[in-house]
């Protein structure tokens, strides 16, 4: 999985260079957890990690370029998204 995660975040980053590599790499696995959890307390059937994965190369085709945006007017990714330190 951790291949599938960062060739995610290498796609982000060429969507939006406003982050960093550390932020990226956090974006790709908060949307990754976030989406799993859901789909589970949805009710649905897990389908893999290529299921995840190809969601999250549709959002960031759809939305990788402003994801820094939304970081700043989400609590529940500010506090997550504000440093790079927390990643080291």
């Amino acid at each position: 999985m951790q291949t599938k995660i960062d060739e995610l975040t290498y796609q982000l980053l060429e969507k939006n260079d406003q982050l960093s590599a550390a932020k990226a790499r956090a974006w790709i696995e908060l949307l990754w957890s976030d989406f799993e959890s859901s789909y589970a307390r949805a009710g649905y059937d897990y389908k893999g990690a290529t299921v995840t994965e190809m969601v999250i190369k549709k959002w960031i085709e759809s939305y990788g370029a402003q994801l820094h945006e939304f970081a700043s007017t989400n609590e529940k990714y500010k506090h997550l998204l504000e440093t790079d330190d927390f990643l080291h």
